[in-house]
Order: C-alpha cells, then sequence, then structure tokens
C-alpha cells in the first residue's frame, strides 16, 4: 500500500484552500484522451532482460545514413580522447561546483572552456551555465533588457528559426517586444534592420553565417546600433569562428552559439552546450556562473566561482538566469575537443567543410533547374532551390538511406523548394556524388 501523510481532513482542508471540489478537478486542462490510460505499470524485470528490451529499442534506430542535414546541428567527427577524458568519474559525476576548495579540477575546467570560448569568438568575457543556443540567445536578449532598460528587440528573420520560436516562447509573458524583420532571398535586409533599430530598441539580433548559410559582415550594421545606444546580439556557428571575422571584430556586444559542433555528438537533440560570450562592461548582466582564477594566502593558483548572479546565491528574486543544471560536463566536452585541434585542426575542419560543400554545390547545380539561393558568400552549408518540393526530396532520399538536408519551407512561407544543404569532414565526395546522382535521378 502506497504511504499518503495526509488524512481526509487535510485534503479537504487543502482544495477549500484552492477552490475545487476534487482532486481530479485540479486537472481539468488536461483533455479526457491526453490522461494516462491507467496507472497499473507492469513488473519489474531482471537486468538481462531489461538489457534485452533496451538493445532492442535502440537496434530500432537507424545508425547508417549519411547526412547532410545542418540548420544548427553539425554532424562534425569527435576524437576518442573526447569521450576518454570526459568519461572519467572526477568529471562525469561531478556536480555543480559549491564548495570550490573541494571542486579545483572542474573549476579550472570551466575557467578553461571561457578561456578558449572568449578567444575563439574574440570577445573578453565568457561563461558556463547555458543549455543550448536558443536559451542562450533568449539569456542574451534578457541581458539587452535589462542593461538598457528597453524593451523592443529587433530580430532578423534569417535567424536560426528554432531558436526565433524559442526565443518567442522564453519572452511571451514577458515585457518584450519581438519585431522580426524579413530576410532578403535568405539574407539579411540591412536597410530594413537600419530602419527598425530606433529609440526604444534594447538589442538588434542576427546570425552569421545565417540559417540559409549566407556570411555577411554586420560591423555597420552594430555601429549604427551603437549609435542608437542598443546592443548587437550576433549568433554564430563556432567552427566556422576559425575562418570568419569574428564578433569581437565586428564590433559585436554580446555572442552567442550552439556549441554541438564543439565535440558533442547529435544524440536526438541533446544535451548541448549554450555559449555565451559579452563585453566587460556586461558581465554584471551575464547569466549562470562564471569561474575565476585567484591565489590564496599562500600564493598558490586557485579557482572560484564569481559574479553568482544566480536564484540560489544572493540575488534571489534579482537573479539574471534560472537555469541552474550542471552543463560543466558538456562545457569540458567541447574544451577537450578544442585543446585536441588547436587553431590550425579547427580551420583545418571548417575548410574540409567548405570544400565538401563548394563541390557539393557544384554536382548539384549541374542538373537542371537547380540553383543557389543567394548570391552570398557561404561555408559549409547553403540553400539550393530545386524544381521539385524539397520535402519530397528529403523524404524520397531518405528511403535509401541519405538525409538530403533539411527543407527551408518548414518554416519560411514561399519555400517549399528550398534545400538546406550542409557539409562537414565526414561527407566524402563518393557520398556527395551519390547524392548528386540520386537527385538527378528524381529530377
Amino acid at each position: 500500500m502506497p504511504f499518503v501523510p495526509h488524512t481526509e481532513d487535510e485534503v479537504r482542508q487543502m482544495l477549500d484552500v484552492i477552490g475545487v471540489a476534487t482532486p481530479d478537478d485540479l486537472f481539468a486542462d488536461i483533455t479526457p484522451e491526453m490522461r494516462p490510460r491507467s496507472f497499473n505499470l507492469p513488473h519489474g524485470q531482471s537486468e538481462m532482460e531489461v538489457c534485452g528490451r533496451l538493445e532492442a529499442l535502440a537496434a530500432a534506430n537507424r545508425t547508417d545514413v549519411v547526412s547532410f542535414l545542418g540548420a544548427g546541428f553539425y554532424n562534425h567527427h569527435i576524437p576518442k580522447a573526447v569521450d576518454a577524458v570526459t568519461s572519467r568519474s572526477e568529471f562525469y559525476t561531478a556536480y555543480t561546483p559549491y564548495q570550490p576548495e573541494c571542486s579545483q579540477g572542474t573549476l579550472q575546467a570551466i575557467f578553461e572552456f571561457q578561456t578558449a570560448v572568449a578567444r575563439l569568438m574574440d570577445m573578453p568575457c565568457a561563461n558556463a551555465s547555458v543549455y543550448d543556443g536558443g536559451t542562450a540567445l533568449f539569456e542574451s536578449v534578457m541581458m539587452a533588457v535589462r542593461q538598457t532598460r528597453r524593451h523592443k528587440i529587433v530580430v532578423d528573420e534569417s535567424v536560426n528559426p528554432i531558436w526565433r520560436r524559442m526565443l518567442a516562447t522564453h519572452t511571451r509573458h514577458l515585457p518584450v517586444e519581438l519585431v522580426t524583420v524579413p530576410q532578403c532571398v535568405g539574407r539579411s535586409d540591412f536597410a530594413a534592420l537600419k530602419s527598425a533599430l530606433d529609440d526604444a530598441c534594447a538589442a538588434v539580433v542576427v546570425q552569421n553565417p545565417n540559417f540559409f548559410g549566407a556570411i555577411e559582415d554586420y560591423t555597420e550594421l552594430f555601429a549604427h546600433a551603437k549609435a542608437r545606444k542598443a546592443l548587437s546580439i550576433l549568433a554564430v556557428y563556432p567552427v566556422m569562428q576559425a575562418v570568419l571575422k569574428t564578433p569581437g571584430e565586428m564590433g559585436a556586444d554580446i555572442a552567442v552559439a550552439d556549441g554541438q559542433a564543439l565535440g558533442m555528438p547529435l544524440s536526438f537533440g541533446g544535451p548541448y552546450l549554450g555559449i555565451m560570450t559579452c563585453r566587460k562592461e556586461l558581465i554584471r548582466q551575464f547569466p549562470g556562473r562564471i569561474a575565476g582564477r585567484t591565489t590564496d594566502v599562500d600564493g598558490k593558483t586557485g579557482y572560484v566561482l564569481t559574479l553568482q548572479a544566480r536564484e540560489q546565491h544572493i540575488r534571489r528574486a534579482k537573479a539574471t538566469s534560472n537555469i541552474c543544471s550542471n552543463q560543466a560536463l558538456c562545457a569540458l566536452r567541447s574544451l577537450v575537443y578544442m585543446a585536441l585541434l588547436g587553431p590550425q585542426g579547427l580551420t583545418r575542419v571548417a575548410e574540409l567543410g567548405m570544400e565538401r560543400a563548394r563541390y557539393a554545390v557544384e554536382r548539384l547545380t549541374a542538373l537542371p533547374g537547380v540553383s543557389l539561393l543567394h548570391d552570398a558568400p557561404y561555408g559549409n552549408e547553403t540553400a539550393l532551390r530545386l524544381p521539385l518540393p524539397a520535402a519530397e526530396v528529403v523524404e524520397r532520399l531518405a528511403e535509401r538511406g541519405y538525409v538530403a538536408g533539411f527543407p527551408a519551407g518548414r518554416y519560411y512561407s514561399g519555400m517549399d523548394d528550398v534545400l538546406l544543404l550542409a557539409c562537414t569532414e565526414k561527407n566524402t565526395r563518393e557520398q556527395i556524388g551519390m547524392l548528386a546522382e540520386m537527385v538527378g535521378g528524381l529530377l
């Protein structure tokens, strides 16, 4: 029998205070078809039976597909050393480092991660406590709102629509006005973005490369935003920062990214890592944890958590963020990945993806009716117009073990014929050739 600590009279009193007649009334907003059919759970199984069941479920997944899917998440090679280091128990089982005297290893790893990310993005400050690229974008918007005390956010429509949807969800009941500036054939409309920036604007949000793979230089736009006393937020693809003009060089106030490409497998959607960097003047608006390096009374190097503006610390209701899950393990994976590759290796990864993407574009645009969506420079990802619906191409080729890319029509009206195609170092010329042959066969 289950142990229920409350008497019937106590339950009645609680229901009276809430204003409902029965406990079932608490679930009135859940339609009957969405409620549990039964709470009669199956009997327990042995370890052997459980393992067999899980292995059967895992075997239903296809792991042999060739993927050209990007849209913010990329199938990069992960050196085995990343798993070897991060699976060590002192890292794998470590929790949030509240006690620095017991957590020097974890704190140093976080500090080194912040240093690597700050160098990659060419920004002065970085943190290590955000879930993914979408939440990093939301947190950056809230930083701008707090800093400027304004509530209007101008967002370029060519920013990843998944992240924009997350931003809209998180700000739905907050005093934040999102103004989306339409993209122009896969590129940013600079004139429209400038026009949308006024004295009520807290920040402008853009992405480089954008969702359609277009590479832009936002230096002038950011200078224009600064003249209006608005902040500039730039979302980036971290691997491409090894070869592109950095957020720091463009004059961004805040730069964010999804760290999945830096040593984390796709894993059906996570866990991933949100990367956040900013100018030093904004560091007190930073969410999450920031590790710092100092010296103890004996002059020895020590690591601490500093500027802890989270709700379980001193600021309570004034906290900058309620994100408190331990993202340090994901941050460690990206740190090990970046340390293993180094600047030259990361540059080579970016260049290989760019080379493969250009070969794919060359092969595919040679087919009748296939053309590039825009004429902007691109990295390892770009958008193609097809003479038939992109979703149909993706569906037909998936049956043959090839994921051809992402159909842009899923998020953009009038783009049902646009296919977003990405290449990484894992895509061979043979695979690209086979993709072109199969697309040609469909056409």
